[in-house]
């Protein structure tokens, strides 16, 4: 064959194998390898949990069988507190629990307007978190109908009708109000003693949207009453607020720089001072999925947004600056006890996917604007009196946990210092603020190292890996190149958690049930063993060469893998 020859037939070739390949879908190509590096020998600062708040609107399923034995589970999650924000602690009612509805009936009136104050189902929601060893973040919240400016109607019937009824309104009497909060305090301390000293307390949710049938200025005057009133029994309590909506809108903005400047310069209502305590500051960031084309499109760029913009509202503050951060609701949207097609991701591994992609990415916002994020709380608990499945935002469903609890547990396990670490697959902070994750996925990674050496080890290091992009469709698997470098000796011990499709997800075994709306109690039992988290391989030793770990692995889309390796 002559050289002419021989060049045509391999330009050929090569012009058939482009033309093969253009033909061959893209999902249907192999991935270019991921390369994860973790360095093992440059420690940062220390890393400091702030997914370890929850919260529901609902708080008499608290001591509900299945919320006792969650509240058990979230308190197990890891060393560190977690904590729990109800709303409805002061409406007035019976103690049912319904969707978006909760009550304590704690304040009534006799016939001549003196107070009957009934801590009966109060002490209920707080024993049972104080025996599941969870802290209260006590939300002064809602308004009594004996207090209440606008009573009638009080209750709603969520999803009929206005769901901002008589509880959402100002006091008739802030003196009033403000003795009641007085001695909800006294009674709470000599309840439960010593325990009180690590609580937090704030004061009311969103008030720049309906949950509030009042001016900014009366919310100011409530503030100050009852921060006053906390303080008046727990001099050192940690007070903070507003919990306004996602800082989204000129609106809630406005809501949020009138109440910084109010805490720093304005007239105190209870005390004719100037200023009110304000030990952290509280706004909620949400997110916005949509129904695209027969599937779930997530938009955690919306969420991020939120984020971003409320640190840049306080950042601008100098009284402000160091004052800690609580994002007192940060989920994927916005009603936890609505459903719908949108909402299709909250039984499945994306919600957990999304969930480890914005707490990470909050830490890089807190690092970019020099501030601190104290916690940030995922309004998700779980209902009562609902079929298994049924579609809510909630973090196990009829005693069964879903997959994003297994995410939780897994945060759980990081501790220490943060490692630096570098994915070629991670989406730059700035990209995924603005345009959230629709082209190439986010496949990213954080690490920490901590010393555990009573168990016999010497370190313990710990690395989420996650896969996530908004579109919930079927995708090539992440092939990840995991390289540690920095390490000391000639092998580490491995061992492997996964949360996927396939792993830590009750979800999937009960589709594969046939859905059965009542489990019977073998499905049951199999149920929940599904729902505790994987560990996908047991322990295995890794060469170290030359101070390098080197490990391959596979990391579905929308899957969330925790790699630790003892030392």
């Amino acid at each position: 064959m002559s050289h002419f020859v021989r060049r045509l037939f391999v330009v050929i070739s090569i012009i058939t194998l482009q033309i093969i390949a253009a033909l061959i879908p893209a999902g249907a190509q192999t991935p270019r390898p991921v390369v994860v590096t973790v360095h093992a020998d440059q420690p940062a600062e220390p890393y400091k949990p702030l997914w370890n708040f929850f919260g529901a609107d609902e708080p008499n399923y608290l001591y509900a069988p299945n919320g006792q034995k969650l509240l058990g589970e979230l308190s197990q999650l890891s060393p560190v507190p977690v904590y729990f924000r109800p709303h409805n602690l002061l409406t007035t009612g019976d103690g049912q629990g319904s969707l978006k509805w909760g009550s304590t009936n704690v304040y009534r009136e006799n016939p001549d307007g003196t107070a009957i104050y009934d801590w009966t189902i109060t002490d209920r929601i707080f024993d049972a978190m104080v025996a599941a060893h969870v802290r209260p973040l006590v939300e002064i919240g809602f308004m009594p109908e004996a207090l209440s400016t606008h009573p009638t109607p009080y209750r709603h019937d969520f999803p009929k009708g206005d769901v901002f009824t008589g509880w959402t309104y100002p006091p008739k009497d802030y003196e009033k109000w403000g003795k009641l909060i007085h001695a909800y305090t006294e009674h709470l301390k000599s309840r439960y003693g010593a325990q009180i000293d690590g609580w937090m307390w704030e004061v009311w949710n969103e008030p720049d949207v309906p949950y509030w049938h009042g001016t900014a200025e009366e919310y100011d005057h409530l503030y100050d009453v009852t921060a006053q009133a906390i303080r008046a029994v727990l001099p050192q309590a940690r007070v903070g607020g507003p919990e306004v909506t996602g800082i989204a809108s000129s609106h809630g903005e406005a809501f949020l720089r009138q109440f910084l400047e109010h805490c720093a310069h304005g007239m105190n209502a209870a005390t004719g001072a100037i200023g009110a305590p304000l030990d952290f500051i509280t706004y909620h960031p949400k997110g916005r999925p949509a129904h695209v084309d027969g599937h779930v499109r997530m938009d955690i760029g919306h969420q991020l947004r939120a984020v971003e913009r409320g640190m840049r509202v306080i950042a601008s503050y100098p009284e402000w600056r160091k004052t800690p951060i609580l994002l007192g609701e940060s989920d994927p949207e916005g009603c936890a006890a609505c459903k719908g097609a949108a909402n299709g991701y909250r039984n499945g591994p994306l919600y957990g996917v999304s969930v480890a992609e914005a707490t990470m990415r909050t830490y890089e916002l807190a690092r970019k604007y020099g501030l601190t994020v104290e916690g940030s709380v995922t309004w998700a608990f779980e209902f009562e009196d609902q079929t298994p499945f049924a579609g809510f935002r909630e973090l196990a469903t009829n005693g069964i946990d879903k997959p994003v609890l297994n995410v939780f547990r897994m945060l759980g396990m990081l501790g220490g210092n943060w490692l630096k670490t570098d994915s070629s697959a991670a989406i730059p902070l700035d990209d995924i603020v603005q345009e959230s994750v629709v082209g190439s996925p986010d496949v990213n990674a954080v690490a920490t190292v901590r010393d555990i050496a009573a168990s016999g080890a010497h370190t313990e290091l710990s690395i989420l890996a996650w896969n996530y992009h908004d579109d919930d469709v079927a995708a090539p698997e992440a092939q990840i190149e995991l390289k540690v470098i920095g390490l000391s000796g000639e092998s580490v011990s491995a061992r492997e958690f996964r949360m996927d499709a396939n792993h830590s997800n009750a979800y999937a075994v009960w589709l594969q049930m046939g859905s059965p709306a009542q489990p019977t109690p073998e499905q049951q039992k199999k149920l929940e063993a599904a729902g505790a988290l994987e560990e996908t391989v047991g322990s295995y030793p890794v060469r170290v060469t030359n101070g390098v770990a080197r490990m391959e692995l596979s990391l579905p889309r929308q899957g969330v893998a925790l790699i630790q390796l003892l030392q």
